[in-house]
Parts: C-alpha cells; sequence; structure tokens
C-alpha cells in the first residue's frame, strides 16, 4: 500500500480522541497493520481485542501474541502481557480512528457521502455514484454490493454490511492514492452503532427510510433509529478539509424518522419527497415496465428526469441522490439528470431473470416488511397477472419480521412459498413454523394460495412452475448475496444462478446447475 505514512504506536494515539487509560505513555514501536482478529494477525500488527455477542476478544490475546501482535488494546484490566497492552473504555471505537489514524486519514482528502436506511441505501448509493461520475469528477463508491476504485471493482464479501474498520479504511486509503476525491459509502446501522465508519469525515449525509429491521441487534425502534442518526451527528464532527465542507443532511420528509433526525440534526438540512413542501419534490410520476418517468422541482429548478430502475419507490431514491449532489454539491440538476439515466440496474435489486419464458422472474433484495410491501406492490403493478413471491426469514435475527412479512405476502401476493433465507444455528422448521402460522392466521392456506418448502432451490423451482403467461415470480431476501449460512456454515448460493438453473429445467434448455444447499438432501 502506498499513499499512506506508517505510523508507530504513541503516533497512531497522537492524533485521535481516544482517551487511553492505562498505561499514561505509550513506547514508539512500530506498527505494520491493524488487527482484531486473532486468525489474522501479523508481525508487527496492533490486535484490538473487540467484545461482541459470540466472542470476546481478550480471550484470543495469547494466540495474537503468538503470531507476533507488537501490541494490544483491550478494555479490560490486564497485566503481564508479553507486549504493551493499551486500556480503553471502548475498543470499537478506538478500532475506528486507530483504523484511520493508520492510513494517515485518507478521508480527510475526500469528499465523503454517507448513504443509510432501512432500504434503498444501495440503489441511492449507485445513483449519486453514477451523478458524480456524469459531473466529472473522480469518485468511488464503497457499498454492500462491492467497492468501486477507479476502474477496480473489489469483492466486499459475502455477508457484508458495512465492511469493519479497517477494510473501510483501507478501500480509502486505495481511492486517495488513485487520486480521486468524491466517495460514497453505504452506512448501515451496524456500521455506525459498531463503529466501522468511524473516523470517515462525512460531509453529506442521506437517509432513505428507517422502517422496522433489525431490531434483534437494537433492542427498539427508538435504539435503530438513534444508530442511524449517528450518520448526522457525525456531520459536525468533521475536521475542515482543503476539498470544503458541505456538510448537509439530506432527509426525507415523508419518512417516520424526519421529525427526529432534523431535531438532533445540527448542521445545514435539506428535504426532499413525493410531493410539494420539501426543498425537492416529485410531480407527474409515472411507471412502467421501463422504469419511472417524474419532475424534479425546487425552488431553483424544474427538470425532467427518467430512470431505469422499476418501482415507484425509486423515485424517492432518485430525490435523495438528486438532492445530496445539486443542494450539497452545487452539480447542475441536468448533468444529475443525465447520471440517474445512466444507471442501467443495481445487481439483485428488482433484477430480471429473462431466458424466453412467458412470465416475468426477479430476483430483489427485499428482506424486510417494508421492502417486502414495495416490491410486491411493484411487481402487481408490473402485470395483470397473478405475483408469486418466494421468500424466508433469517435466523438469529429480528422474530417479530417473520410474523410480519408472512403477513404482507399473504395480504400482497397471489401465491406465497415460503423457504430457508440464511438459517444460520436457528431451526429452519421452527423459523417456518412461525411464518407458517402468521400466514395462516392473516388468511392464508397452507397448499392453496402459500406453500412451506424448506430447500430454496425447491421452492424457487416450485414457485416458476405454477407461473402461467404474464405472472411475475419475485425471489426475495437474498438479491446480489452470494452465499447462505446453516449452522455456522457459508453455503456458496445466488439467487439469480438459482433462478436460471430452475428455468432452464422449466424450459428443458441448457444453464447451470442449482446450487448446493443441506437442504437439498431433503
Amino acid at each position: 500500500m502506498t499513499g499512506f505514512v506508517r505510523k508507530n504506536l504513541a503516533e497512531l494515539f497522537r492524533d485521535i480522541p481516544v482517551q487511553v487509560i492505562s498505561p499514561s505513555s505509550l513506547p514508539p514501536i512500530p506498527i505494520t497493520g491493524i488487527a482484531f482478529d486473532s486468525r489474522t494477525v501479523q508481525n508487527g500488527n496492533l490486535f484490538v481485542a473487540l467484545v461482541g455477542g459470540n466472542a470476546d476478544g481478550h480471550s484470543y490475546i495469547p494466540m495474537a501474541i503468538e503470531k507476533g501482535a507488537a501490541a494490544i488494546v483491550g478494555s479490560m484490566v490486564l497485566s503481564d502481557t508479553a507486549v504493551p497492552y493499551i486500556q480503553v473504555s471502548d475498543t470499537r471505537y478506538a478500532l475506528g480512528h486507530l483504523s484511520a489514524a493508520f492510513y494517515d486519514f485518507p478521508a480527510r482528502h475526500m469528499t465523503v457521502i454517507g448513504v443509510t436506511g432501512t432500504d434503498g441505501k444501495t440503489t441511492t448509493a449507485n445513483l449519486i455514484y453514477e451523478i458524480l461520475l456524469a459531473a466529472g469528477l473522480k469518485v468511488g463508491m464503497i457499498s454492500t454490493v462491492n467497492a468501486v476504485v477507479g476502474d477496480e471493482v473489489l469483492d466486499t464479501g459475502f455477508h457484508v454490511t458495512t465492511p469493519e474498520a479497517p477494510d473501510v479504511q483501507r478501500y480509502l486509503a486505495r481511492m486517495r492514492s488513485a487520486g480521486l476525491t468524491h466517495v460514497v459509502l453505504e452506512s448501515t446501522s451496524h456500521g455506525l452503532a459498531q463503529h466501522r465508519v468511524t473516523g470517515c469525515e462525512y460531509d453529506i449525509g442521506v437517509v432513505t427510510n428507517i422502517t422496522h429491521e433489525h431490531l434483534d441487534y437494537h433492542g427498539d425502534y427508538e435504539a435503530y433509529r438513534a444508530a442511524k442518526a449517528r450518520l448526522f451527528t457525525m456531520l459536525a464532527e468533521t475536521r475542515p478539509k482543503r476539498c470544503g465542507n458541505p456538510r448537509l443532511a439530506v432527509l426525507n420528509k415523508d419518512d417516520q424518522s424526519y421529525e427526529y433526525l432534523r431535531q438532533v440534526t445540527t448542521v445545514r438540512q435539506a428535504s426532499y419527497s413525493l410531493t410539494s413542501g420539501a426543498d425537492v419534490w416529485a410531480e407527474e410520476i409515472r411507471m412502467d415496465s421501463r422504469g419511472v418517468r417524474f419532475i424534479a422541482c425546487s425552488a431553483d429548478f424544474r427538470i425532467p428526469l427518467s430512470c431505469r430502475l422499476i418501482g415507484d419507490y425509486n423515485v424517492s431514491n432518485c430525490l435523495a441522490a438528486l438532492t445530496a449532489t445539486v443542494i450539497g454539491l452545487g452539480i447542475k440538476p441536468k448533468v444529475a439528470a443525465r447520471g440517474i439515466a445512466a444507471l442501467r440496474s443495481v445487481p439483485g435489486r428488482m433484477e430480471r431473470i429473462d431466458v424466453g419464458q412467458d412470465f416475468t422472474a426477479i430476483v430483489d433484495f427485499a428482506h424486510t416488511p417494508n421492502a417486502l410491501r414495495v416490491a410486491l406492490r411493484t411487481a402487481r403493478k408490473m402485470t395483470k397477472g397473478r405475483v408469486i413471491a418466494v421468500f424466508g426469514s433469517a435466523g438469529l435475527r429480528d422474530r417479530q419480521k417473520r410474523r410480519m412479512m408472512a403477513e404482507v405476502s399473504i395480504e400482497l401476493a397471489d401465491l406465497t412459498v415460503l423457504t430457508a433465507e440464511d438459517p444460520r444455528t436457528e431451526s429452519l422448521d421452527a423459523i417456518l413454523d412461525d411464518m407458517t402460522d402468521a400466514a395462516t392466521k392473516h388468511g392464508g392456506v397452507l397448499g392453496q394460495n402459500f406453500w412451506r418448502i424448506p430447500d430454496r432451490g425447491q421452492a424457487i423451482s416450485f414457485a416458476l412452475s405454477l407461473a402461467r403467461t404474464g405472472d411475475v415470480v419475485i425471489a426475495c431476501g437474498k438479491g446480489h448475496e452470494q452465499s447462505m449460512c446453516f449452522g455456522t456454515t457459508e453455503y456458496p448460493w445466488d439467487d439469480r444462478v438459482a433462478m436460471r438453473a430452475a428455468l432452464a429445467q422449466l424450459l428443458d434448455m441448457p444453464g447451470p446447475a442449482m446450487p448446493f444447499l443441506p437442504t437439498s438432501k431433503q
């Protein structure tokens, strides 16, 4: 890695707001990298012991030292370690700042645009990215799908929300070294709450919406909303930059989070809405199978926009991107419109799978009650036939949404197939029992308008076999993801490959093999 200055232990702590409890002074030991997983420690690394729900990094300190860690950062009181031990109050907070310091604070050299929300983050981040490209700016992007550094596209992993802090800062450092001036950073609630994006020096913050999700981790909606709000409170903490400090919060006036975020945000704000009354709003909204078209309006402009993404909810995503770039960065509305029109698709977001069948097959990432609702409503607008939905609900996650999603599908889809979606160490049968019970209580009849098929490949194949000419079959919940977790094992899985495999089998034509899952044996 070039473009940053390697620092010693004392230097790493010198310019970050992390209070060292002990010792009173730090030795100038050279540090070769930052690690939080003892299995990845290399000689000369600083090992940061994180405390998580399933493991305590302090237990792995001996392993980290054995692998060559030069020093340890932890939150417990420890003595007699073989290498220097630095005690801090919050190791996750420290990891974020230490990672930024190790790479010599790359975000301070770029304009950083953060995008958060329950649904629509990736799409909005991609729209902003395309607008910045259309404006001739050198821009990179870190999303839950990948990291884009110039012409280089980097996979960010299987099940990734926001990458961990050392990875985020490493991507930012690569962008700085490549001469990029702007970066779009998708910022999840986990990424914000766990300080994965601490030290990212945000200039513009954008929210899509805050609905029911991740309550298993955050506890309740208020805590989840507060985690998202960190993006906007962090705007005031960003240091002055040579490239300027827009410090703009872009808020969705149509969302239930608006009043709360408006009150907790201390920097300049701009709102967007599907109706008038916001700083940027939409008029004359039209949607068809080719995408959405509308007029974007403000006190200063009125411009027609055309977006190839399916679903009228993408009008809101376009407005968010437009507000961030036109009001936040001063990009001309016509240039922004050109950028929005340039985005052809987002992987796993209402992505059509077409091998010549006489019905529509779609893969979408909808994995929350709200996202499933809008996906099914969009599917309904695409057909005069039936809507057939395939989805599950993840294990070790918010249990409430299992029932909510089953209810949504019984209400909005004609036929529903309940199946696996990352059961992890939970019983898949128990998850499907919860969903089946909710579907039944909401008017569903097992074997008539809904089915439960544990194997996801078989469930997709069954749903496709039900389709008639003109129907829509939509598989929700996995989208772009490349694996599915059973127990503690990640099995290679892609809904788009599975859909193509099932279609090929249905139409008796060549195609990919159906990916294997442990449920395939059943």
